[in-house]
């Protein structure tokens, strides 16, 4: 190709991307700069909450997330009914906190203890009541005192079988509907609640009586299970004076709803972990009466079998060595002499087990060995199977 052809063509090219260029000079001028700025105002100041940025492909402006969405992505909210509906990261962080093994069998002790307090709260306050178990979680201790809705009463009480601690909470609701329900309150009417000040004698009297009928119920609901004694410590107002465990360390907590018809509050059983620690293999069981590796009925079935087992047993006078050959030599009538003289003494074997040792005599027309040792512990853990 000549030089002219390829100037000619270089020019072409030069014009060609000169009309596709856009003229940044002209922007701003006339209608189509109006238009230009108009549609910047709009994807700028759009609804409150929302805002669009330009975005280079053609299928439109790109919608950025506002505080709500965000909020919803990171689980954090303010609302007091999603505390136990934790979603998004915070969900993952704390669950990460508090990683412990579930206990089925305490879901049923529970179970167990909302129907003994059913029946025992009817009577103690001769009024219709239901309690019903809101649910079951693990939490730290610390967290926990932190989260406690002041005023309430705190109940400090020792499991005397387990040698620790448990913590009882009723809330303030809960605390005036049992002194309005006990002192003769008219029915259909909420309880009055007086704010500003603390609990009097009265108040606190009548609170302890329900709290200790609460933990008569919860050694009942354990008793199929284990014996628990639960007696009341002391009874506070302040989370601080009713620490059990420190901080970091994890409990169970039990939210218990107690209604009254038009009243009613909630009771919370927080029990250490460190607490549940010696009953932590009966509250594994899927099922009462469930055993883990040892079987008693197996146990004594094979002791009572073995007393009727039948053993070849071997007595040994004597024990020689000789070479093969000679063994292979001997013949019906050969004798042989053993170093054993009459009253030699004569072990006993089973297969290659050596059991005893005793002397050979004669009983009538038989011939017995006498022990003179008892069984050997080697032997008889060997003939047992536990060797």
């Amino acid at each position: 190709m000549s030089d002219i052809d390829q100037d000619a063509m270089a020019a072409e090219w030069e014009a060609a991307a000169a009309e596709e260029q856009p003229d940044f000079d002209s922007i701003g001028e006339g209608d189509e700069g109006d238009e230009l700025a108009s549609e910047w105002e709009a994807m700028v100041g759009g609804d409150e909450g929302e805002t669009f940025v330009p975005s280079q492909s053609t299928s439109g402006p790109e919608r950025i997330l506002n505080q709500d969405e965000i909020d919803s992505l990171l689980g954090f909210s303010v609302s007091d009914d999603e505390e136990n509906e934790r979603s998004g990261i915070r969900a993952i962080i704390n669950s990460a906190l508090v990683s412990y093994e579930r206990l089925p069998m305490l879901e049923i002790v529970f179970d167990r203890l909302v129907r003994l307090m059913t029946t025992s709260l009817r009577n103690f306050t001769s009024d219709n009541v239901e309690v019903s178990l809101d649910n079951i979680s693990s939490i730290r201790f610390g967290d926990y005192l932190n989260s406690i809705p002041l005023p309430a009463i705190l109940a400090v009480f020792r499991a005397r079988q387990l040698d620790n601690y448990g913590l009882l909470t009723v809330d303030s609701n809960l605390i005036y509907s049992i002194v309005d329900v006990l002192l003769g309150g008219r029915r259909g009417t909420s309880a009055m609640r007086v704010e500003g000040r603390p609990y009097t004698t009265i108040e606190r009297t009548l609170v302890q009586r329900m709290i200790e009928v609460v933990l008569e119920d919860a050694k009942a609901a354990f008793a199929p299970l284990t014996e628990v004694e639960f007696d009341l410590d002391r009874v506070e107002t302040n989370p601080r004076f009713a620490a059990i465990a420190r901080p970091a360390n994890a409990a169970i907590l039990v939210k218990l709803r107690v209604d009254m018809e038009d009243r009613g509050g909630r009771i919370e059983l927080l029990l250490p972990y460190a607490t549940l620690e010696p009953i932590r293999k009966m509250l594994l069981q899927q099922f009462m009466g469930e055993k883990f590796g040892r079987d008693n009925i197996w146990e004594s079935h094979l002791a009572t079998e073995l007393w009727s087992t039948k053993m070849e047993v071997s007595a040994v006078l004597d024990e020689m060595r000789k070479p093969l050959g000679d063994v292979m030599n001997l013949k019906v009538g050969d004798t042989l002499m053993l170093d054993c003289g009459p009253d030699g003494g004569v072990d006993l074997r089973c297969g290659s087990i050596q059991l005893t040792h005793g002397k050979m005599g004669r009983i009538g027309h038989n011939i017995g060995v006498r022990l003179e040792k008892p069984l050997s512990k080697a032997a008889r853990k060997t003939l047992m199977g536990y060797s």
